[in-house]
């Protein structure tokens, strides 16, 4: 079986002491290629990503890499962090520009207005290099943190004016709208990448969603070492619970894991050029 972990965070500080273990994990579970995250903990570390891309080998999964500016340091990239993503990206083995786009759940992200600059300035990039997007929205949840404001349509406007028309797909990492933000998603050419969340208990409706959507477009994430799944919800995650959530959903949706595993490497090929 081969599975990919579409999004995760391998330069977190919590795998510093056992990140070859990590992959030797993954493997082992079945995962062959991992994503990781180029974002850090601000602009400055965006190359942090690219720094851990390698090979497979015979016991660990080969790792690509993005590099983006997160919303929540929208405020931080200077003109000087844009020409530095520009250059990431010519790397082979950076493979997608992200997460970017809008978070309106912290309290300390920047104005919406900030984060709206940030996120087109980098799809602009993105199509300049005709590479993917890994897209982060996160709504107030019925926190007072930007109220009256909704993220999903800010962002379906910023994407349908700046992104949808160039023809180039993306990602909607850890998705975790409702079934109209899924339609309107593939309506605009992206895919939308399941995590751990999905398999909780009061998930049902997001594991609806991810029973709805097409074969052809759905991939499966980690976002580790966040939102571990049942059965180890609530510790460290990591690449090789990536088995859990996709067992999952495809039980939901009457496939063999490994026809689901098949599919979503099928995929995750596809979007990103890879083999």
């Amino acid at each position: 079986m081969h599975l990919v972990d579409s999004h995760c965070h391998l330069d977190n500080p919590r795998y510093v002491e056992d990140l070859d273990a990590v992959l030797a994990r993954s493997y082992a579970a079945g995962v062959r290629t991992i994503l990781t995250i180029g974002i850090g903990e601000g602009p400055a570390y965006m190359g942090n990503g690219l720094a851990l891309a390698r090979s497979a080998t015979a016991s660990t999964p080969a790792v690509y890499a993005s590099a983006g500016i997160y919303p929540g340091n929208a405020h931080e990239a200077t003109e000087a962090d844009y020409a530095r993503l520009e250059q990431l990206i010519q790397d082979p083995n950076c493979i997608a520009v992200g997460e970017i786009g809008l978070d309106y759940y912290h309290a300390e992200s920047p104005a919406p207005e900030i984060q709206a600059a940030c996120f087109v300035r980098q799809m602009r990039i993105a199509v300049a290099a005709r590479k993917p997007i890994l897209i982060h929205c996160r709504p107030n949840d019925g926190t007072p943190n930007f109220p009256g404001l909704d993220v999903w349509n800010n962002l379906f406007a910023l994407i349908e004016e700046h992104w949808t028309p160039h023809d180039i797909t993306g990602v909607m990492h850890c998705f975790s709208g409702t079934q109209a933000h899924a339609d309107r998603s593939l309506a605009n050419n992206f895919v939308l990448s399941f995590a751990g969340h999905t398999t909780f208990p009061k998930s049902k409706d997001l594991m609806a969603v991810a029973v709805s959507t097409p074969l052809d477009r759905i991939l499966v994430e980690t976002d580790a070492p966040y939102l571990a799944p049942i059965p180890h919800r609530g510790q460290r995650n990591e690449p090789a619970y990536t088995a859990y959530t996709a067992s999952a959903i495809a039980a939901a949706r009457g496939l063999t894991p490994q026809d689901f595993a098949q599919a979503t490497t099928a995929n995750f090929r596809r979007i990103f050029g890879v083999s």
